[in-house]
């Protein structure tokens, strides 16, 4: 006689057989259960990736530990994101299988199976849709760090597990990445120029073709080609009286004004002149120094782009760039940041006389050693990459003369460099001062290098 395996669990299948309400809201809960693990593991994809690099860069330090776990979780965005798919679609598999299994044990085998599929989908799809996605994908775009902080330790958890599966997923993707030809359109910043000339025609005026120029290069430039150099900084030192300040100020016309302790390399704040308005009448022991705001330094790499965006939300007007040692490079303000895209800029402290350059001719003019490259050549009309080659790390005009020349030229001496004639008008004992540039027409046009 053949025998018959015993049941593992007799009593509890005995009893669930005879109550069945307890085995459907068992199964209820459960499934329950899975709609909100499907909403949260949704919505923390919208949550995760959402976040601020500025944010992130905070978290790792954070004394929070969610907040450590997202900054390590968002250091592989691609493991991340896979643990994330995988781990969603394991949850709805599991919400559709259980779904199937307790309506075909609420409706038996003798109710119409067709009728039963198509009720089944559409109530399962809708509360996928609905709650899994839809809902927690809306409140997570409002409350991103909520719901990551919420989210991140869960994610943690099953990024272990599912670290196998997620390395197969993104080999195979890495794979087809290199493999499948990508399709789109890779412009350059020269071909959009040279887009805009074609395409302007001539109701478009200069100063919009120059605007439209301005947006188009907007992205690519630093803070050091836009920048106001150390030399030509106006700041304070800490240790001038009241008096001698006021006196400064008034000179200056400045609303902002860095100061500085024994060396321009040592920022210690900012000046707000507004600041000084309730105590005009002090008298020169006055302690103006408790007024100074903190600086905001940024380095030399940072594109305007980005610290634009920077100014917006830190609602600053003026970034001191510093180079690798931490020594003040130049500073940047929001007004030179705008007059890329609009054009110079011009208020009532401007003198007219005071210009960088000045036009002789069609072909001649005279500029100040330190005009920076990115106007010269917006004045003369050249691209600013021909020079790329021999300007070093210099971005002013006196600083490529030197990186051609390898020295500094004496007055009246001429350097070539392509269709280029630079003569220097004026030169003391550290720097170029004021250069004569004469551009030969492109039919002139010869390479030499002095």
């Amino acid at each position: 006689m053949e025998a018959v395996p015993e049941d593992p669990f007799p009593g509890i299948l005995l009893f669930l057989e005879q109550t069945p309400a307890l085995f459907y809201s068992i199964n209820g809960i459960v499934l329950l259960t899975l709609l909100l693990l499907s909403g949260l593991i949704s919505g923390s994809e919208v949550a995760f990736f959402s976040l601020s690099s500025n944010e992130i860069e905070e978290f790792r330090d954070h004394k929070n530990r969610n907040l450590n776990i997202i900054a390590r979780l968002l250091e592989n965005p691609k493991k991340l994101l896979a643990t994330i798919l995988i781990l969603n679609n394991f949850i709805n598999i599991a919400i559709v299988t259980l779904s199937t299994f307790l309506s075909w044990q609420i409706v038996g085998s003798k109710s119409p199976r067709g009728i039963v599929i198509v009720i089944l989908t559409f109530l399962v799809t809708f509360a996928i849709v609905f709650i899994g996605e839809v809902v927690p994908k809306v409140y997570a775009n409002q409350n991103n760090l909520t719901f990551a902080r919420i989210t991140a330790p869960m994610l943690n958890f099953f990024q272990s597990i599912l670290h196998p599966l997620s390395w197969l997923l993104m080999s195979i993707s890495h794979v087809i990445e290199k493999r499948v030809e990508r399709k789109g359109y890779d412009i350059s910043v020269d071909e959009l120029n040279q887009a805009l000339e074609i395409t302007t025609g001539d109701e478009t005026s200069e100063e919009e073709k120059g605007i439209l120029k301005g947006i188009v290069n907007f992205g690519t430039l630093t803070v050091t080609q836009v920048m106001r150099s150390r030399l030509d900084i106006t700041a304070f030192d800490m240790e001038i009286d009241f008096h001698d300040l006021m006196v400064t100020v008034n000179k200056t016309g400045y609303s902002r004004i860095p100061v500085f302790n024994e060396t321009i390399d040592k920022i210690e704040g900012i000046l707000y002149i507004k600041d000084l308005l309730p105590y005009l009448d002090s008298d020169e022991q006055f302690a103006w120094q408790k007024l100074l705001r903190p600086g905001y330094f940024v380095p030399e790499s940072k594109k305007i782009d980005a610290l634009l965006k920077d100014f917006q939300e830190k609602r600053v007007h003026m970034a001191i760039i510093v180079d690798e040692y931490g020594g003040t490079t130049g500073l940047i303000t929001l007004e030179d940041i705008i007059e890329e895209i609009v054009g110079e800029i011009k208020d009532e402290f401007d003198d007219d006389d005071d210009v960088a350059y000045h036009m002789i001719d069609n072909n001649t003019y005279v500029f100040e050693g330190k005009t920076s490259l990115n106007d010269f050549c917006k004045i003369v009309g050249e691209d600013v990459s021909i020079f790329e080659d021999v300007k070093g790390e210099s971005e002013s005009l006196g600083g490529l003369i030197l990186e051609i020349h390898s020295k500094l030229p004496r007055v009246g001496e001429k350097i070539n460099f392509d269709r280029f004639v630079f003569t220097v008008v004026s030169v003391d004992t550290k720097r170029i001062k004021r250069v004569r540039v004469f551009i030969n027409e492109p039919s002139q046009q010869k390479r030499a290098h002095t």
